[in-house]
């Protein structure tokens, strides 16, 4: 017997008490973003709409609802840095997440040490164990399907530079779970972690 679905049209509203598409689509990697204004003033923020892109040459974006300053700085600047948010660095990240006056410093309010970076301007938050420095490729004002505007933007930046703590690579290969990671999940605290007693490992088949 087939198990009875749940249906609802977004543009009517989803009748649930929290939108359960951040949720289906999940967790999500976080979008932790370092970037500078104008007047060399530092900026860092979390974004639940990030993901990986491209390989060669390797394409990074995040989503913004709104034209928040860390999109503001990224298109003045042409740059930014990407930083891993893992288990460690929770509570700070969360803390980055506070909507401050412009020009407030989140990486003094959390408690991070910026350090400059070696391609970019943009700092890196040192107590991060991956950080990528990027340039901007493109950024992208989102629309709806009929190509009426929407308040988000969509930032893509090529990584010009990338940071790996060395005691995440074993024989070269990157250790995921050894990173602890955090991720984002639907509801408005929900947070994942990966666990490598969770994974499992899949061949792609051959053509026929």
């Amino acid at each position: 017997m087939t198990a009875k679905r749940y249906y609802y049209e977004p543009q009517q509203g989803h009748g649930l008490p929290h939108d359960p598409l951040n949720a289906i689509v999940g967790p999500r990697p976080i979008g932790w973003i370092s970037s500078l204004d104008a007047e060399g003033r530092r900026n860092l923020a979390p974004y639940s709409f990030f993901n990986c892109f491209n390989y060669r040459p390797p394409i990074i974006g995040f989503a913004s609802s709104g034209w928040k300053d860390s999109v503001s700085n990224i298109v003045a600047s042409k740059e930014f840095v990407w930083n891993l948010t893992t288990r460690d660095l929770a509570v700070q990240m969360n803390e980055t997440s506070a909507s401050l006056p412009h020009g407030e410093d989140e990486f003094a309010r959390a408690g991070l040490t910026p350090v400059a970076g070696r391609q970019v301007a943009a700092p890196l938050v040192a107590e991060s164990p991956v950080n990528f420095e990027c340039r901007l490729s493109q950024c992208i004002q989102l629309t709806s399907a009929d190509g009426s505007l929407i308040d988000s933007w969509l930032v893509l930046g090529e990584v010009v530079a990338v940071h790996i703590d060395e005691t995440l690579l074993e024989n070269g290969i990157y250790q995921t779970a050894k990173a602890q990671p955090v991720l984002r999940a639907g509801g408005p605290s929900a947070y994942y972690a990966i666990d490598e007693a969770q994974r499992f490992d899949l061949v792609r088949p051959d053509a026929r």
